[in-house]
């Protein structure tokens, strides 16, 4: 795959971005129920979706997970976000080519959604119990919240002068 040196700076600068914004929110308060958390930088994800292309956005988040690994977390941590960004991907891979331009923020509760159920499937592995899916009503509720949130902002991103700039072939 030959890849411009454009998207290679391009890419580096939402990695790094995304990894700037996730380290910001680990200093937030932890939410009441364990690994809630707003999600901040997936924002960067679905706007490199949109600007660099799907492939490009699946490194960006996958370079910020194994370096936020690195940085901050353990190998718990690693295999929460892992399964839950690709699951979250995924699902926004799909809906993005599915929905309007006025409907971006649905991508994001989708990816919202399906991260919270790739981390509560890396609990259940890691536990070795199911139980950790009564957990499913409240994180359902947040993964839409959180999503709807950060579908709004990358909706108002996407409508900004910046759009002018995408080079998503």
């Amino acid at each position: 795959m030959k890849i411009s040196v454009q998207k290679i700076a391009l890419i580096g600068i939402f990695t790094a971005l995304s990894l700037i914004i996730f380290m910001v929110e680990a200093q937030f308060p932890v939410m009441p129920i364990g690994g809630m958390k707003l999600g901040l930088a997936n924002i960067v994800t679905m706007t490199a979706m949109l600007f660099i292309g799907r492939k490009e956005a699946g490194l960006v988040l996958l370079l910020r997970i194994i370096l936020a690994a690195g940085l901050y977390g353990t190998v718990v941590s690693f295999a929460f976000s892992l399964t839950g960004g690709i699951l979250a991907y995924l699902a926004m891979c799909i809906a993005v080519s599915r929905v309007g331009e006025n409907q971006l923020w649905v991508t994001s509760v989708f990816g919202g959604f399906f991260h919270n159920i790739g981390q509560l499937c890396a609990a259940a592995v890691i536990s070795g119990t199911w139980a950790v899916f009564s957990l499913l009503p409240y994180l359902i509720i947040s993964g839409i919240l959180t999503g709807t949130l950060n579908g709004l902002i990358l909706q108002r991103l996407w409508k900004s002068p910046l759009r002018k700039y995408s080079i998503k072939r």
